[in-house]
């Protein structure tokens, strides 16, 4: 089994950039994969995915927020297993 980091924790921006479109917000369940936030960098629109399964704890921008390159832009935390 792979085992998880804080890393698979966060969305972290690429490039730097402009947030166009948050997808989620905190308390939003996802699956990995899921469309989390649209960046708009160098005039090109790029989809950022959740890279987990889990609930959102936090997004820390908003649309039209101006971010540099590794900046955290959402922080996930893992679904409770019953």
């Amino acid at each position: 089994a792979k085992s998880s980091s804080a890393a698979d924790d966060v969305v972290r921006a690429p490039m730097p950039g402009t947030v166009v479109h948050l997808s989620v917000l905190p308390g939003d369940t996802v699956t990995a994969g899921d469309a989390v936030v649209v960046i708009e960098s160098m005039k090109l629109e790029m989809v950022l995915r959740a890279p987990r399964t889990g609930t959102i704890k936090s997004i820390s921008i908003s649309a039209g927020d101006k971010f540099e390159r590794d900046t955290i832009l959402a922080s996930l935390e893992p679904l409770a297993v019953s």
